[in-house]
């Protein structure tokens, strides 16, 4: 991302403000000066309140400030739909948010459901059964695949494939076999099979035997079961998305689930990003009929409004974790506040036919991509592609992400880049986006290439 230059010189603090005004104050009065000295100190004028870009380089880090400061130093304070507003009286379309706001910011039903349990019963104690969660595990098998009807809820899409790796283990599967630039999330084991050295230099050695093959090789992935027959699992996504929008060649899926068969590998499908009518479908697996021993939930689960995320099973792989209770377990794991969160917007997903709104707006939003984009084609952008509600447009250089970046910040609109491919640009609208809200966009982005392409020539 492209930064003005001097967004990597640190501003003063309040501190050092604060000291060279004492010390201007506290110099000599000149020579003809004739007031008389003061006989007490004056009172301290109280020292104004912290921005939030201060309290950032002073407690969550100085890289994450500076970023703030590239975009334009405001913070984000409300939400609603498709906008977020900033502190300084602006709004942003939000087609952007990693993926989390299908269904849009602050959604009524999931706020509603969430104001309920807050009022009720947020949090429990673990000791006694509690029924908000029981009943959100069934809303949510009642919409996986056939076969898929062990619910295992936490907090994070990170935590939900540490749950499924740790199923596996339990299995005997404990050599890994990912998919180059797939991302799983970053916690130790996650982080052994997000496939990007960026990220795990710094923390090796992690989990051991773990291969990477190339996202859509079914050879490559034989070749890698081969070497691990009946100790193997298997984790990838059917569009990688931090990866870049990659999406694999039909059939993909369902021959990789053949191979896992055949090989005897524990099966891991992560829908963090691209499941709950992201794609157009209600999983990515739906297409072509794949049911894995695992598929992690997560992102638009929370409904835009609580955190939360889960590992479903089969019967058979769930098997360790259903005869002991305590074998995995999470303090707010399944916290009756989140799990209310979940209910309701797996039902409004289902009751506002979020799944046919996606693919409608997603093929309505890819067609207006790909023709704005054209004429830029081999020169600033390299391609476009997108199922659903999950595009990327790879430029030629990865520069041209970070402008492009900006300059739709600058007209009103967020998108987000692909942390395993820096030279993609990926949207993730809400599917209650409505038409002058893609119309917008596509303005917005029009202009933003033509400005893009004027800079870098």
């Amino acid at each position: 991302m492209a930064a003005p230059a001097t967004a990597g010189v640190a501003a003063p603090t309040l501190e050092e403000t604060a000291a060279h005004a004492a010390v201007e104050t506290a110099a000599p009065a000149p020579a003809e000066a004739t007031a008389p000295a003061p006989t007490s100190p004056s009172p301290a004028t109280p020292a104004p309140p912290p921005d939030t870009a201060e309290l950032y380089r002073r407690h969550l880090g100085t890289g994450r400030a500076v970023m703030g400061a590239v975009l334009g130093g405001m913070a984000e304070v409300y939400s609603e739909g498709a906008w977020v507003h900033t502190d300084d009286g602006r709004r942003y379309l939000d087609f952007g948010g990693y993926g989390v706001f299908i269904l849009g910011h602050r959604h009524p039903a999931v706020l509603e459901a969430v104001h309920r349990q807050l009022g009720a019963h947020p949090l429990a104690t673990r000791v006694f059964l509690e029924p908000v969660a029981a009943r959100a595990a069934a809303a949510l098998a009642a919409h996986t695949p056939a076969g898929l009807d062990h619910v295992h809820f936490v907090n994070s899409g990170a935590e939900a494939t540490e749950a499924g790796l740790k199923l596996a283990r339990a299995h005997g599967r404990n050599a890994l076999v990912t998919t180059v630039s797939g991302y799983h999330g970053k916690t130790l084991g996650a982080l052994s099979v997000t496939a990007n050295s960026l990220y795990q230099k710094a923390f090796e050695p992690l989990l051991p035997d773990t291969a990477q093959v190339t996202h859509g090789n079914l050879a490559e992935l034989e070749a890698a079961l081969a070497e691990r027959r009946d100790r193997a699992c298997v984790i990838l996504e059917p569009v990688q998305g931090e990866g870049g929008v990659r999406i694999p060649p039909p059939r993909y899926l369902a021959e990789a689930a053949g191979l896992c068969r055949a090989y005897g590998a524990f099966l891991i499908v992560d829908e963090v990003q691209t499941g709950l009518g992201r794609l157009g479908t209600w999983w990515g697996v739906d297409a072509e009929g794949v049911v894995p021993d695992v598929l992690l939930v997560g992102k638009g689960l929370s409904g835009g409004v609580v955190p939360v995320a889960a590992m479903v099973a089969t019967k058979d792989a769930y098997r360790p974790f259903s005869r002991d209770p305590y074998l995995h377990t999470s303090t707010f794991g399944a916290s009756p506040i989140a799990c209310a969160a979940a209910m309701a917007a797996v039902e409004t997903i289902d009751r506002e036919d979020i799944v046919g709104r996606a693919a409608a707006l997603g093929r309505q939003l890819l067609a207006g991509v790909v023709e704005i984009c054209a004429p830029y084609r081999d020169r600033l952008v390299h391609d476009v592609r997108g199922r659903g509600l999950l595009i990327g447009i790879e430029f030629t250089r990865a520069q041209a992400v970070g402008e492009t970046l900006l300059e739709l910040v600058s007209r009103g609109v967020l998108v987000n880049h692909s942390l395993n491919s820096t030279r993609v640009l990926r949207l993730t609208p809400p599917a209650i986006a409505d038409a002058d809200e893609v119309q917008l966009f596509l303005d917005a982005l029009a202009e933003a290439l033509r400005s893009v392409h004027t800079r870098l020539g």
